[in-house]
């Protein structure tokens, strides 16, 4: 399967690439095309690609299919389904889920992952399953990792408290020249961060200095999932818009009509030396 080309704009500003326009799904290469039309992938997380651009998006941030990856709360396994299998010959792919508490019971969330992989070892048997939480921050071995992705996570670590040691956990695990990936929902720049991020939404400068702090330098950013609707101001924070619809059927239309949240994505790289 080959997917067609699309020109990509890159405009640099104050020395960071910007992109306005798709990468090419085609940059990714053909053994991305053809994991994401994988029969094995579940049908409602195929009908979020239109919105979620897959193959743009992880061209955006590097990916290969011998890189060694780790996913931050691969949760439900969207983005698992697709990294797996493309990994699966020449790479290796860690997903640190979020960490069982001392006496507390197994979730239904970590329940759930671990049948799906168990249930399609051709596909996900390679996986390696690590934690990512507060005080467990091993989530690959130090300096082993090309690349590491995180995917609208951001606000739950402020919410916690330990944001800057998620970014730090990020930065012990790749590799120097190592590339973090992450993707958040873009809070208004015209109006202070919550440090707890309780709306959901994260400034993307406020997420670019958490992760200077830890040491990172900011290689470019990407309007891929950018929603210009988003006005970021519901009564139930970002988790009123689709696909989790917080008020139910009240004013379902009109929060459809908005779509996803407004998002943005930023490449980093750990320093070479």
């Amino acid at each position: 399967m080959r997917v067609a080309h699309i020109a990509a704009a890159l405009l640099t500003i104050a020395g960071v690439a910007v992109l306005n326009a798709p990468i090419p799904a085609s940059a990714a290469d053909d053994a991305l095309a053809q994991v994401i039309a994988g029969s094995w992938r579940t049908p409602k997380m195929v009908a979020r690609d239109p919105v979620r651009h897959p193959a743009e998006e992880l061209a955006f941030f590097g990916l290969k299919p011998d890189m060694t990856v780790v996913e931050i709360w691969p949760g439900g396994g969207y983005w698992t389904e697709i990294l797996a299998p493309y990994l699966r010959d020449r790479g290796t792919l860690y997903a640190a889920g979020f960490p069982k508490g001392p006496g507390e019971e197994e979730s239904k969330g970590r329940i759930a992952f671990k049948a799906k992989l168990d249930a399609n070892p051709a596909v996900f048997g390679k996986v390696k399953v690590t934690e990512l939480g507060k005080g467990k921050y091993d989530i690959a071995p130090a300096g082993s990792a090309d690349l590491v992705v995180t995917f609208r996570n951001v606000h739950n670590w402020m919410g916690d408290g330990w944001a800057e040691d998620a970014f730090a956990a990020f930065f012990k695990a790749l590799k120097p020249g190592g590339i973090l990936g992450v993707e958040e929902h873009r809070g208004a720049a015209d109006k202070p961060q919550d440090p707890k991020g309780e709306n959901g939404y994260v400034r993307q400068d406020y997420t670019i200095e958490l992760a200077k702090k830890a040491g990172f330098e900011l290689v470019a950013s990407s309007e891929i999932n950018a929603n210009p609707k988003d006005t970021k101001d519901y009564p139930q924070g970002v988790w009123t818009l689709p696909p989790t619809f917080a008020l139910g059927d009240k004013d379902r239309a009109k929060y459809a009509a908005i779509g996803e949240a407004d998002n943005f994505a930023l490449k980093f790289r750990k320093p070479a030396k």
